[in-house]
């Protein structure tokens, strides 16, 4: 018995010296869209607030290879990315980044730096930022909705295109500033297996934007991150996030968050390592449906289903248990998305 409970503290040690939260920024201003902001002085509070707590912050690329390699990882370890490359970051957030000696990621599509969009960033400030502390890595060519396929367009010919698409930014990206992480942050955070699979194929890393810690449990082409503005911009609520652990998921059913066919009601089928989790005490949450009790299908299997259809666009199921034995929550974030009934996409 003393043997058993031994290895499973060495177990529960491993699972949160593995859970890494990565927090996703926009605009660090305060007068662009709140959604996709935090103010100057949130921001501040939020990296003194990493400081005071004793967080650790690393490059998102050690965060990915202790990932891939299963290495451990100091305990409260957290890794900061930006999507778009706006040039807020630039003039607010990286002097504070650099003042507290944290690096960062910038993910960055290419059509934009070269239309010369007045609010992103130059070639000329990206590279003087890869200078200063900050990696550069893929957003996509355009960032375009990746998973919607052109008229006419067959599976073949889309997917061959969305290769060619992250291929022709890395190189870009590397041409550019020297940097080739094969990292790929999902533009509007979508994705499917098909390019999940050609990613992989082809060497890549990939972050969504639905929530949760990541680490050994997550799957390389979908690691999570939590957004950090609008309504979880406070630093109450994201103390809580920073205090997350990696869901221990063995295995899910579907992986592919793209809905098809009708399908608007998927069933989520989570199977858990149960060391540190009370089934009781699981819940889920459907986006814009409220919470929502799992059916436990075995001692660590369990079910959850939407009872009205998913909106068209983005949706999520969230699911999250506490730890029996220390602070914090486990928690798992499945992002879905689906077209209209006709097929089309809605229109951003």
């Amino acid at each position: 018995m003393v043997k058993r409970a031994l290895l499973a503290l060495i177990g529960l040690m491993m699972f949160s010296a593995h859970a890494v939260v990565i927090l996703q920024y926009h605009h660090v201003s305060e007068t662009t869209p709140a959604a996709t902001s935090v103010t100057p002085a949130q921001f501040r509070e939020q990296m003194q607030f990493l400081v005071d707590d004793g967080f650790k912050v690393i490059p998102l690329s050690k965060v990915v290879e202790a990932i891939k390699q299963k290495q451990d990882l100091p305990a409260k370890t957290v890794a900061i990315t930006f999507d778009d490359g706006y040039r807020s970051i630039a003039t607010t957030a990286h002097p504070i980044l650099k003042e507290f000696g944290f690096p960062y990621t910038l993910f960055v599509a290419i059509e934009p730096i070269k239309q010369k969009f007045t609010e992103m960033m130059t070639w000329d400030e990206l590279i003087k930022l890869s200078k200063e502390g900050a990696d550069i890595a893929n957003h996509s060519w355009a960032h375009e909705h990746l998973i919607r396929r052109l008229d006419n367009e067959s599976q073949s010919q889309w997917l061959a295109r969305i290769k060619a698409n992250i291929l022709d930014t890395e190189k870009a990206i590397t041409d550019a500033t020297g940097h080739n992480f094969k990292m790929l942050a999902y533009p509007y955070g979508e994705y499917n297996q098909a390019i999940q699979d050609m990613l992989t194929e082809n060497g890549f890393v990939a972050f969504g934007q639905q929530s949760g810690a990541a680490g050994p449990y997550s799957p390389l082409t979908a690691l999570p991150r939590f957004p950090v503005a609008g309504q979880y911009a406070d630093l109450k609520s994201l103390k809580a996030k920073l205090y997350s652990l990696n869901m221990p998921v063995i295995a899910q059913t579907p992986s592919d968050p793209e809905l098809k066919g009708g399908h608007w009601r998927p069933e989520l089928k989570v199977t858990l390592d149960m060391s540190d989790i009370s089934a009781k005490q699981v819940m889920c949450y459907i986006q814009s449906q409220g919470s929502k009790q799992p059916t436990w299908l075995s001692e660590n299997e369990f079910s959850v289903q939407a009872d009205l259809a998913l909106p068209a666009g983005r949706s999520r199921y969230n699911c999250t248990a506490p730890s029996k034995a220390r602070n914090g929550y486990y928690w798992f974030s499945q992002p879905w998305v689906r077209p209209k009934d006709d097929g089309s996409w809605v229109k951003e």
